[in-house]
C-alpha cells in the first residue's frame, strides 16, 4: 500500500487537472473521499470538477459547501473527461458501475487511478490503491493526503473523511474496526471534524416519506433457514406511495440484522431494470460469494449485487434457495424455567 500512495501522490503532485467520481447510488464514503480530495486539491491550486452519474443524496449535501459536486451531462462533461491529465474512480473497482460515464472514463487520455477497498478489482485503471482490509475509501484517502500534507488537514477535509468512516464502518460498531481506525478518528475531530454534525446530518434528517416507507418495508420481514437469515422487500409501488427514491433505502439492511438468530440479512429492492439486493453477514460467514452467484461481490460480511431483468419474486426465490448452503443453524436461547 505504501508504494501505491507515493505513486499516486507522484501523479498529483505533477499534473494539474483532475476529475473524480464515484460509483452509481454514491453513499457516504464515496461521497466523503471525493469532497476530501477535491477540497485538498482545489486548495493546492488544482483544475478539479467532481462529476458523478447519480445525484447526491439529500442527508450529504452538507458535505459540500462549495459545490465541488456534479451530476454528468455528456454534452456538458464529456470534454472534462477527455482532456484530465488524472481521472480518480473512488469507492468502486469495475467500471460498468460509472453507468452513463463508463465509456467517457475508458477513453480518456487521462492517468486513470483507482481508490477502493473492495476485492477483485478489473483491469481498467492505470493505478491502483487497493486494500480489501481498509474500513473504507475515506481510511485510504486519509492515508494519501497524510502522506500529501502530513497532519494538518482542512476542517472541510477533516470533516467530509469522518463521515466516509462513520458510514462505512456503521457507526464504528463492525468487527474491523480496530484501535488504528480510531486513532485515525481522533485525528481527523483534531482537525475540525464534528461528530454530533455529521450524524445528525446523516442519521437524523428522515423525511416523512422515508419513515412511511420504512414502516412498509418492515411489513414485508420474513425469516427462512430455520431463522438463520431474514429479509425485507422494497416494492416500486412502495416508493411511489410514499414519494420516496432508491436512494432512501439506505441502511434498511440494518433491522433484518438486528433479529436475534439471525446472521445473515437480505434487502430486495424492485427497481425499473431488474432487482437490486443487499446481502449482509456476521462472522464468518462469507456473504460476497452469495453476491457473486448473481454478479455481484463486496465485503465477506457486506455485499450486494443488481439482477437485471429479473421478477422481483423470481429474484427472491432463487437468491433465498442459493443463501441455505452459507448459513449456520441459529443458537437455541436459553428459556426462562
Amino acid at each position: 500500500m505504501h508504494s501505491a500512495i507515493a505513486a499516486i501522490a507522484r501523479l498529483i503532485t505533477q499534473h494539474k487537472t483532475f476529475v473524480l467520481t464515484t460509483h452509481v447510488n454514491p453513499d457516504g464514503d464515496g461521497l466523503g473521499s471525493e469532497v476530501a480530495l477535491a477540497e485538498w486539491l482545489s486548495s493546492r491550486g488544482k483544475h478539479v470538477s467532481v462529476l458523478n452519474h447519480s445525484t447526491t443524496p439529500a442527508n450529504y449535501l452538507f458535505l459540500d459547501p462549495n459545490n465541488h459536486i456534479a451530476t454528468f451531462d455528456a454534452p456538458r462533461d464529456s470534454a472534462k473527461l477527455a482532456s484530465a491529465d488524472v481521472i480518480l474512480i473512488l469507492d468502486m473497482n469495475q467500471p460498468d458501475r460509472l453507468r452513463s460515464m463508463e465509456q467517457s472514463v475508458l477513453s480518456s487520455r487521462a492517468v486513470r487511478v483507482c481508490i477502493d477497498h473492495h476485492l477483485e478489482p478489473a483491469p481498467f485503471a492505470d493505478h491502483y490503491l487497493i486494500d480489501d482490509q481498509a474500513t473504507s475509501t475515506g481510511e485510504l484517502t486519509y492515508h494519501l493526503l497524510v502522506h500529501l500534507n502530513g497532519k494538518a488537514l482542512d476542517p472541510l477535509v477533516a470533516q467530509a473523511l469522518y463521515c466516509a468512516i462513520l458510514t462505512d464502518t456503521g457507526s464504528f460498531r463492525y468487527s474491523y474496526v480496530d484501535p488504528d481506525i480510531h486513532r485515525i478518528v481522533a485525528h481527523l475531530i483534531e482537525c475540525g471534524a464534528d461528530p454530533e454534525e455529521v450524524y445528525n446530518r446523516v442519521y437524523n434528517q428522515w423525511t416523512p416519506g422515508r419513515v412511511q416507507l420504512l414502516g412498509e418495508v418492515l411489513a414485508t420481514l420474513a425469516t427462512a433457514h430455520a431463522g438463520a437469515l431474514a429479509h425485507i422487500t422494497v416494492t416500486r409501488e412502495m416508493l411511489k406511495r410514499t414519494g420516496t427514491l432508491e436512494s432512501d433505502t439506505d441502511n434498511f439492511t440494518t433491522y433484518p440484522m438486528s433479529i436475534r438468530g439471525v446472521n445473515a440479512g437480505i434487502l430486495f429492492v424492485e427497481a425499473k431494470d431488474g432487482v437490486k439486493v443487499s446481502f449482509r453477514s456476521r462472522g464468518d460467514i462469507p456473504i460476497n460469494e452469495l453476491a457473486k452467484e448473481f454478479g455481484g461481490n463486496g465485503h465477506r460480511n457486506a455485499a450486494g449485487a443488481h439482477l437485471y431483468n429479473e421478477s422481483l419474486d423470481e429474484a427472491k426465490r432463487v437468491i433465498l434457495a442459493a443463501a441455505k448452503k452459507y448459513l449456520r443453524e441459529p443458537q437455541p436461547t436459553n428459556k426462562r424455567p
